[in-house]
């Protein structure tokens, strides 16, 4: 699974969802395939998510083509013991999520037909916590 090698603070705000649906300004084209799945609601994607839909993909595809994944995830999740009591502070990092936009490519695929690419993706999908649509590179 994805995460970061190494990290300059172990644990991070969680903040507040204030521009709620904010467009993303950058992975917003197709760059390295021609097909992609691109999010059109905003959300948290662990790395988890990512490596069921990687999964999915690379199944459907029988490990054909070349898949990218554009998202990494990056910000550290804490998690408290199920049976601690409440204060003693914050607790450790658990998992590693990405912030995804509405606008933000997630996964490209290159070197497979349209209808394949298509299905995968759809597969895919189902396993992300965002909408997702089918894109292809202009």
């Amino acid at each position: 699974m994805l995460e970061p090698k190494k990290v300059q603070h172990r644990k991070c705000h969680k903040g507040r969802s204030r521009n709620q649906g904010l467009r993303a300004t950058r992975m917003t084209n197709v760059d390295f395939g021609q097909y992609g799945l691109k999010a059109t609601t905003e959300g948290w994607v662990n790395s988890r998510q990512i490596e069921a839909a990687r999964r999915a993909m690379t199944r459907y595809t029988k490990r054909g083509g070349k898949i990218w994944i554009r998202i990494f995830p990056d910000r550290p999740i804490t998690a408290k013991g199920s049976q601690s009591t409440m204060g003693g502070g914050k607790g450790s990092p658990d998992h590693y999520i990405a912030v995804v936009r509405p606008g933000t490519v997630l996964f490209e695929m290159d070197g497979v037909t349209e209808a394949v690419a298509r299905e995968s993706m759809r597969l895919a999908a189902y396993k992300l916590p965002v909408r997702t649509r089918f894109v292809t590179k202009q």
